[in-house]
């Protein structure tokens, strides 16, 4: 099944925000148009989004309100996936060149800033000063894990618990806070937006671990980058980290660098498949994801409830 099956009952609203984020990253200056429309090509999934507009549902649901919360949230992502690229010294996303590849690193970078800037043009337009606060926090969140992943960068030496906090920080929080910020734009009493947080929480890190475990056990082709890119990059993920406690993988996992062929990682890969590693990080996944679909039954009766549950399903059978 596909995600964007799921996204059926509520197209016509996507298709706004889609319009709108075209709007967005146009810029006067050719070359940041350029650049801001080639990442908007690149897709996605729109998550946030998604989650932004179903959390609303449990409170008052106006698009014209709900829809600033929903670019802003997708903006910033998107500037944060610019500022990776450029650290990772990455050449595709999603099977396209990546605006550092096509330009250079500073193009890049003023590209990201200038995406998030505009994402805090949409937040003006919310007068809730508890939504900029939530915000507010997240984005400083945002910035220290990028800053994280900088400094856990081929550190074969960290824990569960830095990598943990890492994914908590690159792809959990904004995610929780899209449920939140969602339900505050809705208006929904506090027990109800503190619980959407803890369920975008919980399907964000379920979502990670899984994008973490797809990096060793896709084809180049449906990753639009190499198998073990990640590990290659210097990021160690949760497959990587249950391996490394045998040592004689863990001797070869070191050895990884920027060089590293893809006939080396191939062998790497498969030595990290082999001690079992990969069904232990989708155990981890799946408790994550139990834990999420055990906070959406505490939630009251919703016409959210079934697809936030389908899109929850559907990331904990992602084929890997």
């Amino acid at each position: 099944m596909k995600l964007t099956w799921l996204y059926r009952s509520f197209k016509t609203d996507l298709d706004l925000i889609e319009q709108e984020l075209e709007r967005a990253v146009s810029s006067n200056s050719e070359l940041v148009n350029n650049a801001s429309h080639q990442l908007l090509k690149a897709g996605g999934k729109r998550i946030r989004p998604v989650f932004v507009l179903l959390s609303a549902k449990f409170g008052e649901y106006r698009i014209d309100r709900i829809k600033n919360i929903a670019l802003a949230l997708e903006l910033i992502h998107t500037a944060s996936l610019v500022h990776d690229d450029v650290i990772d010294e990455a050449d595709m996303r999603r099977g396209l060149p990546t605006i550092n590849y096509l330009w250079d690193d500073r193009v890049a970078m003023y590209t990201g800033d200038y995406i998030l800037a505009r994402s805090l043009e949409y937040m003006t337009n919310i007068t809730d000063p508890l939504a900029h606060k939530v915000l507010s926090r997240a984005i400083v969140e945002l910035v220290t894990g990028e800053i994280d992943q900088i400094k856990d960068k081929y550190r074969f030496d960290q824990t569960l618990r830095d990598y943990l906090r890492r994914i908590k920080r690159k792809t959990a929080l904004l995610i929780a806070v899209s449920c939140e910020l969602g339900a505050i734009a809705g208006q929904t009493p506090p027990d109800i937006y503190k619980r959407l947080y803890k369920f975008g929480y919980f399907i964000g890190m379920s979502y990670q671990i899984t994008d973490d475990i797809l990096d060793f056990v896709s084809t180049e082709e449906e990753l639009g980058k190499p198998a073990g890119d990640d590990l290659r990059q210097g990021n160690i993920t949760l497959p990587a980290l249950y391996a490394m406690r045998y040592p004689l993988v863990k001797a070869e996992i070191e050895k990884v660098n920027r060089d590293t062929g893809k006939d080396v990682m191939s062998k790497i890969i498969q030595q990290i498949i082999e001690t079992g590693a990969i069904e232990q990080s989708h155990q981890l996944s799946r408790r994550y994801l139990d834990k999420a679909l055990a906070v959406l039954e505490e939630l009251p009766d919703s016409r959210a409830k079934k697809p936030l549950k389908e899109i929850a399903n559907y990331i904990g059978k992602r084929k890997y």
